[in-house]
């Protein structure tokens, strides 16, 4: 599979946005670095899919509980309610991307030193 340029700046800004949430929650929901990793987030999805096939993604009938949830969550962080915001956004991601669950652990399963964890018995999926 071959990204072309844009698409390869669109993984990058995902992967910064999740190192930034991820990041600001461990540091006790530093509503800074939460703000900045789901701009990041944002755009780099924009990035990557393109304008016009992030809003289809967003806005479908049945994602559309996800969608508002998850913009919510963004809106209660950038606000300064991080704690609230994280969790609701959190609700909205899983229902948001939670088709692609699946498929991501899949590929984990192939991966070498990963995949064997995800391998194990008590780890399915």
């Amino acid at each position: 599979m071959v990204l072309d340029d844009r698409q390869k700046i669109g993984v990058l800004l995902t992967g910064f946005g999740i190192f930034f949430t991820f990041f600001g929650v461990l540091l006790f929901f530093d509503r800074g670095l939460l703000a900045i990793g789901n701009i990041l987030f944002l755009s780099g999805v924009c990035f990557g899919l393109g304008w016009r096939k992030t809003m289809n993604f967003f806005f479908q009938k049945r994602k559309l509980r996800g969608s508002i949830c998850f913009l919510f969550g963004l809106f209660l962080v950038l606000i300064g309610w991080a704690f609230f915001g994280i969790i609701v956004e959190g609700f909205g991601f899983i229902n948001l991307f939670g088709d692609f669950f699946p498929i991501a652990f899949a590929f984990l399963r192939r991966l070498p030193i990963i995949g064997n964890i995800f391998n194990l018995p008590g780890v399915k999926y």
